[in-house]
């Protein structure tokens, strides 16, 4: 028993990192720093929380495993533990970004709730498991939840929180009701034995109802379509490093776990979604969201003129295109997957960073704040160019590889996938217009005033760092391909 307990203990090493990290936060704050400057606890706090990320990711690369402990409750290997690598990179450069913000006085909070959510995060990707799967997401959507109501002066910050918890209550609902039926169809609440189960079997309407509700719950997850109600308005109100972590690391660990659970765990309940040929399953389902989600996402953006909207309609799109890596359900689809996810939470992450910097300068997130920012501040301007046209597909860019990765991986896993494929082609050319609508006010616009901005030196770097990646990732994707 001890044994046990020791070998368990020493594969959740870096999420116990996490979490005293997370304590030393809140204890350096409250017992040491309560008198001190604002600028200061800001600091400590930052500087502990990216100490402790860095530590994490310095256990995982020290002791890299493979193995399955307690039925699919842990199951670590190398794809798992770069993912949560690449989470606590996305976590590490999110804190960097959120340390110029001034929305809080209570710094440490916020940081040892976002350190928290992280966690979480890392729990779905470690886990077969259906209990620690709604476990993880659950302490990923509370702390979010937080998160995201946390600029108290402001009443969209309060209202987007309000949306956000009672949508994710009722999604969470649907997902426990989906797992008990699975539960109670297999007799087993590992994927693994779920899809033994299931091969062969027919489809009875109570696996049906099973396979609706958990597609409803993670649906909610990723924000696809008609399940993504709560984005635009959370999107819009949340401070901007919450909604940014909300738009990347917490995408990334979504998609994950969704994948996990239909391609693993429902294998034989998938069905068919070929055009004019579908069968009963999960796959003619997910086929009809992800072509709600590409077309109502890019269509509904090209009207925005919040950039913090048009971002989170530009992610239910997103959202489209990676369904169809789940529709694939390849090895080379998988990576595909895992490639455009994390690419797309980098880019997302930048473009977050930059809507924080006007907004402290100028008030705002609509394209007319944006209007001649390449004037006062051409390096942040320089990056937001970057990360449009990397959404966008343009290469040599991140955005373009993982789009053609994706796409290329669809048509060589299933060629009767073609008819997505070619409606999620022309949804990004259609991407492309609000995309340089954003860029057209930053370098065409006429400024509000000449006086150059101040952006701090930190967030200035991460930035650059964060565009320098996108480029990097873009002309040698096989540095992040061959890594996963």
């Amino acid at each position: 028993m001890t044994a046990g307990y020791i070998e368990m203990w020493r594969l959740v090493a870096p999420e116990v990192i996490v979490v005293i990290t997370a304590l030393c936060v809140l204890s350096a704050d409250l017992a040491w720093l309560r008198g001190a400057e604002a600028r200061v606890r800001s600091m400590v706090a930052t500087l502990l929380s990216v100490a402790g990320c860095a530590a994490a990711i310095g256990w995982i690369l020290r002791a890299p495993l493979t193995v399955s402990f307690g039925d699919g409750v842990l199951v670590l290997g190398p794809v798992a533990q770069h993912v949560q690598i690449a989470l606590l990179a996305l976590t590490m450069l999110t804190v960097l970004l959120a340390s110029g913000g001034d929305f809080t006085r209570h710094i440490s909070e916020y940081l040892a709730l976002m350190l928290l959510a992280t966690v979480g995060m890392m729990l779905l990707v470690s886990t077969q498991n259906l209990l620690l799967i709604f476990l993880a997401l659950e302490l990923l959507s509370l702390s979010l939840y937080v998160l995201a109501a946390f600029d108290k002066r402001s009443e969209r910050s309060a209202e987007a929180a309000l949306k956000y918890f009672l949508f994710g209550a009722i999604s969470a609902a649907f997902l426990l009701f989906g797992f008990s039926l699975l539960y109670g169809v297999s007799n087993s609440t590992n994927l693994g034995t779920i899809a033994n189960m299931l091969h062969g079997a027919p489809l009875d309407p109570l696996l049906l109802v099973a396979i609706m509700m958990t597609l409803v719950g993670l649906g909610f997850k990723v924000a696809a379509v008609p399940f993504h109600f709560w984005a635009p308005d959370v999107y819009q109100g949340a401070p901007a490093s919450s909604a940014a972590l909300i738009a990347s690391g917490s995408k990334v660990a979504g998609f994950f776990i969704l994948y996990q659970v239909l391609v693993l765990g429902l294998a034989g309940a998938k069905g068919s979604s070929a055009w004019h040929g579908y069968a009963a399953g999960w796959m003619p389902v997910v086929a009809i969201v992800a072509a709600l989600s590409m077309v109502l996402g890019n269509l509904v953006a090209i009207a925005q003129t919040s950039v913090r909207r048009l971002l989170a309609y530009s992610a239910i799109g997103h959202a489209g295109y990676m369904l169809l890596t789940i529709l694939a359900h390849t090895n080379q689809s998988f990576s595909a997957l895992l490639y455009y996810a994390i690419t797309y939470a980098l880019t997302v992450l930048g473009a977050f960073g930059v809507v924080a910097v006007v907004e402290r300068v100028t008030g705002g997130d609509t394209l007319a704040h944006f209007a001649g920012l390449s004037r006062r501040a051409p390096l942040v301007s320089l990056c937001m160019l970057v990360f449009m046209l990397s959404l966008a597909g343009i290469p040599p860019l991140a955005g373009f590889f993982g789009k053609f990765y994706v796409f290329a991986s669809a048509l060589n896993a299933d060629h009767e996938l073609l008819w997505l494929v070619v409606l999620a082609i022309a949804m990004s050319a259609v991407s492309l217009y609000y995309y340089l609508k954003v860029l057209k006010s930053i370098y065409v616009g006429e400024p509000a005033g000449e006086a150059p901005v101040r952006v701090p030196v930190v967030q200035q770097v991460v930035l650059a760092v964060i565009a320098l990646g996108v480029v990097v990732l873009g002309c040698v994707p096989s540095l992040l391909l061959r890594w996963l």
